[in-house]
């Protein structure tokens, strides 16, 4: 009997002993066994499991559990009288995370939160179960306006200030913790380390690579990987740029070259362009004045076209070169993003510069002129420009013609050429001469008919008859009068009837005395018409 007990005994402390220690007041880890009505089912390796009251999950976690899960667990009470042990998930998580937080916080490192919500002068974080603070001001590198759009976010953040409960694994009654997170320490921190990473990599004239973060009128801003570099519109294209949009797209990865790097005033200049070479460096290895070349309309001035020939290479169409004939407005050539053939006319590759012309590429109009006309050809014209000697008339082609004053009219008498013309009025008109590489066209009006001192003045206007006359002119040498509109005649001072006082405009009747073919004038009298009459 007493070996029976003694057997037993042994059993019972054999048991004992294979069981785990297991105390209140230690975290321990355990298998979950299953849910229950009363909670969840843990095997801590004690004589009896513990159970986690089911307010510590959540309705997603309880439907997820799974038997045989670990578990890491709070010894909150053991009674071996009603053989239970009850446990705390939660409990365990906090003590770990106000371990890892002082831990962190002695060290300097950063922790990840998580943002819950928004609350007066910042937001609230949580960090394994425990609630944590911070302030607007520590939230970013910039004091944000909008704290709404942080609630759900996780950050890396620095610990500020922690109080954290005086006994971790006594009784929590009248907790009082505090924890203060800064965010913006811990991005001041990173920052510093880019800063100290890219100086070590980032110089003058090197390719790198960032993403455009905002694109504005003057130029776009990258973010080359923790720290901005801007891109100014000037060096965006050795070529006209209206706006950094025709280049770039926000979120895109691009490539570029560092212009100037200063780090300390965390200002990085990039360039684009000049992953090129300058096009203007070698132009004259490319273009020579006399070129024919093709390019595209950039712009359209009431002075001219600009025509691209390459990427940063421009040249300007003037106005005096877009025709030969009197050019029309520059609209009338050619439209922006239209490709035309141009010739190179100068190049000054100091003030990047190129004259080109449209002109140049048409037929010369004193070539067009020697082709189509000879002398003797009719033409027809307008009257360009009136002068003391003659007529300018521009012909279709765009070539002047000169209408000299003794070429108005076989019979009457030219004062002045604008007693017969207008500038503007069409006329029709002989080619007298034609020396195209002289560049000389003169023409003759009165040429158009026959000279009437040939047949019909020697025919009409016979010595000794009299004829109808209306005074045109008094002069120095007498009157002029016009012979019934055949012929102008020249009543001599000395031939005037002084008993009759005449007139510009009077009609009066007049005595043919002389007809001199040769130098084409007729001499009159009306006073010896007095006499006959008497």
């Amino acid at each position: 009997m007493q070996s029976e007990i003694s057997e037993k005994q042994e059993l019972e402390s054999l048991y004992e002993g294979a069981l785990a220690h297991v105390e209140k007041g230690e975290i321990i880890k355990g298998k979950i066994m299953g849910v229950r009505d009363d909670g969840v089912i843990v095997d801590v390796g004690y004589k009896f499991e513990g159970i986690i009251p089911h307010n510590e999950f959540s309705e997603d976690e309880l439907s997820n559990i799974k038997e045989g899960e670990e578990i890491e667990v709070f010894i909150e009470k053991i009674d071996d009288t009603q053989g239970m042990i009850v446990l705390s998930k939660d409990r365990a998580l906090k003590i770990r995370g106000w371990e890892f937080l002082m831990d962190a916080y002695e060290k300097g490192i950063p922790v990840e939160v998580k943002i819950t919500g928004k609350t007066k002068g910042g937001v609230t974080a949580r960090f394994y179960g425990i609630n944590g603070f911070i302030p607007a001001s520590l939230l970013d590198l910039k004091k944000s306006s909008n704290l709404d759009e942080y609630t759900g976010k996780t950050f890396k953040v620095k610990i500020e200030k922690i109080e954290p409960p005086k006994n971790l694994y006594g009784p929590w009654r009248n907790l009082k913790t505090t924890v203060i997170f800064s965010r913006k320490a811990y991005l001041q921190e990173e920052r510093e380390k880019i800063k100290k990473e890219l100086s070590e990599k980032i110089k003058e004239g090197l390719k790198v690579k960032g993403i455009v973060k905002n694109i504005t009128n003057y130029g776009v801003f990258v973010d080359l990987g923790g720290i901005d570099g801007f891109l100014h519109i000037s060096d965006i294209s050795w070529g006209k740029v209206k706006h950094p949009s025709q280049y770039f797209e926000v979120g895109k990865e691009y490539e570029f070259i560092v212009l100037k790097a200063d780090l300390e005033a965390e200002k990085i200049t990039l360039g684009y362009k000049q992953k090129k070479p300058d096009p203007w460096e070698n132009i004259d290895k490319r273009y020579q004045p006399g070129m024919k070349v093709r390019g595209k309309v950039t712009r359209i001035e009431d002075f001219g076209l600009f025509v691209e020939l390459e990427e940063g290479v421009e040249g300007l169409v003037h106005t005096s070169e877009l025709d030969w004939v009197s050019p029309k407005h520059p609209t009338y050539y050619a439209e922006v993003d239209e490709w035309i053939n141009v010739k190179i006319l100068d190049i000054d590759k100091e003030n990047r510069k190129i004259s080109l012309s449209l002109r140049e590429l048409k037929p010369k109009p004193w070539e067009v002129v020697a082709r189509k006309y000879k002398v003797g050809d009719k033409v027809t014209g307008k009257v360009k420009t009136i002068t003391d000697f003659g007529v300018f008339v521009r012909l279709p082609e765009g070539v002047d013609g000169l209408i000299h004053i003794s070429d108005i009219s076989w019979t009457k008498h030219v004062d002045h050429p604008s007693q017969f013309f207008k500038k503007g009025q069409k006329v029709e008109a002989v080619i007298l001469n034609l020396e195209p590489d002289k560049e000389k066209l003169s023409l003759g009006i009165k040429q158009l008919v026959e000279d009437p001192w040939i047949r019909e003045i020697p025919e009409k206007i016979r010595v000794g008859e009299v004829y109808n006359a209306k005074v045109i002119k008094r002069t120095e040498h007498g009157l002029f009068v016009d012979i019934e509109g055949i012929v102008e005649g020249l009543v001599y001072n000395s031939e005037i009837d002084k008993n009759k006082p005449v007139k510009e405009g009077d009609e009066v009747k007049v005595l043919v005395v002389k007809v001199d073919k040769d130098k084409r004038k007729i001499g009159l009298s009306m006073k010896k018409l007095s006499e006959n009459e008497e």
